[in-house]
Parts: structure tokens; C-alpha cells; sequence
């Protein structure tokens, strides 16, 4: 009997140590999301499973061109991917043919699946605080984003982390490439 409560009081141990462990890991330092929809084509498509790293915006701030992970404000639980394009104290604008300036440059970047057709609010400059970032999805006319009101500038605590490793499917496994 005594063998007995010794063997589950060890296996007890040893499991709240492993789901203690395993909260510290999903909490602080990375966690698994499967992207919905096609926002993010075609650097991801619907069904990737990615792993988010938590840590490394601790230490450095998020730069232009990251790939992001951030709640949406309106429904618990869903969060959105989507790519930097605009930083803290930039004036960001979208003209009617689809060219987003940053401080009044036009940013070259290949990212963007198509020409975008609707600027939504970035149709007028909008002046980015001190610690607020706006984000496009690579699908740019299929996408939610900063230039929706229901989405707008994201604030620098609302990041979650950077998308870091695509996992599922093994055929596409690899690290993301963010610059």
C-alpha cells in the first residue's frame, strides 16, 4: 500500500511539473496558430500551422516587414496575422493607385499579392503615435487590416509575438522570412 501512494504521489508530481512547464512555455516563450482564411497569400495559405515566438520582442522591437500576431479587439479569441509596414511615428498614406507612402516615400516592397484596390482609411495620411504600427496582409485586397476602422493601428502591447516557423504541413515546414 505504501508503494502504492509513493508511485501516485510521484506521477502526480511529475505531471503538474510537466503542465506547469508547459503553461510557462505557451504563456512566455512561444505557441502554436493555424492560420484562417487567405489574408496572408501567398506567404501563408489557409490551414498553416505556425508557431509564434514570444520572447524576442522583449528584448527588440518589431521591425518592418515582421509578421505579426495580435488579437482582434471585437471577438475574444481570434487573432490576426498580418506584416508591418508602418512604425511608430510614421505617416502612412495609400493613394488611389494602390502606392503606400511612408513619410511621404513610396515603400518598396514585393510583398502584396496585387495592386490595392481600396485604401479604406489610408486613403488620408495617418500619423502613427509613438507606439502604434500598421499592418497589411500580403492578400492585399482579400485582407482585414490597419486600413479597416474595426482593425486600425496596433498598439505595441497588443503584439503577441512574431509568426516564426510555419510546422504544418511538413511539406511546407520552414522558417518564415519577415525582411
Amino acid at each position: 500500500m505504501k508503494n502504492i501512494l509513493k508511485e501516485v504521489l510521484s506521477t502526480s508530481l511529475y505531471l503538474l511539473v510537466v503542465l506547469l512547464i508547459t503553461f510557462l512555455v505557451v504563456r512566455y516563450v512561444g505557441q502554436r496558430t493555424e492560420v484562417v482564411g487567405s489574408s496572408m497569400e501567398n506567404t501563408l495559405q489557409d490551414g498553416d500551422n505556425l508557431l509564434v515566438d514570444k520572447i524576442s520582442y522583449r528584448f527588440k522591437d518589431p521591425e518592418r516587414f515582421d509578421i505579426i500576431v495580435f488579437p482582434y479587439q471585437h471577438e475574444k479569441e481570434t487573432y490576426y496575422i498580418k506584416r508591418i509596414i508602418g512604425m511608430p511615428g510614421e505617416t502612412i498614406q495609400i493613394d488611389s493607385e494602390g502606392n503606400i507612402s511612408v513619410d511621404g516615400q513610396i515603400l518598396e516592397e514585393y510583398y502584396g499579392k496585387d495592386i490595392i484596390l481600396d485604401p479604406g482609411r489610408a486613403i488620408s495620411e495617418i500619423e502613427l503615435s509613438e507606439d502604434e504600427y500598421f499592418v497589411l496582409g500580403d492578400n492585399r485586397n482579400n485582407s482585414t487590416d490597419s486600413r479597416a476602422e474595426s482593425v486600425g493601428n496596433i498598439h505595441r502591447d497588443d503584439i503577441l509575438g512574431k509568426a516564426f516557423i510555419r510546422i504544418w504541413p511538413l511539406s511546407k515546414l520552414e522558417l518564415l522570412k519577415h525582411q
